[in-house]
């Protein structure tokens, strides 16, 4: 058995998976007003863990990351289509969105909208699904 030296791949990729992870948040929250918002997010999220996946191989990811990915999928989907229903419970049609703005403590004013929560939604399932499937190839080695 040999053992690779692999300190160049694990160095860079803790920058690069800040980076992605990074990117994932902003695309996240510009979702509703510009491109981008759980979908890409969840994918950006999603490559990121793969990358640190791969460097630091399953049995430290299982450590540092302790997730069972198939559950963020029923959970993103119950998010998704709570905020569908929030909708019709003011009389209003099936993922019907609204928005405020609201005062917070570091960030100043900013518009809070219905539609972040179902990008959250979006993203949760999106992340479920992709490393579910990811991890189920790589794990199959029969």
């Amino acid at each position: 058995m040999t053992q690779t030296n692999d300190i160049i791949l694990r160095t860079t990729t803790t920058l690069i998976a800040f980076i992605l992870l990074g990117f994932s948040v902003y695309l996240f929250f510009a979702g509703h007003n510009a491109p981008g918002g759980g979908f890409i997010g969840g994918l950006m999220t999603a490559a990121a863990i793969i990358l640190m996946y791969m460097a630091y191989g399953s049995k430290a990811m299982e450590k540092i990351l302790p997730i069972n990915f198939r559950f963020l999928i029923p959970v993103g989907l119950m998010v998704a289509a709570a905020t569908g229903i929030g909708g019709m419970v003011f009389n209003a049609p099936f993922l019907t969105q609204t928005f405020a703005y609201f005062q917070l403590p570091i960030l100043g004013k900013t518009e809070l909208a219905t539609a972040l929560l179902f990008d959250l939604g979006v993203y949760l399932a999106v992340v479920g699904v992709t490393m579910t499937i990811i991890l189920t190839i790589a794990y199959d080695r029969d």
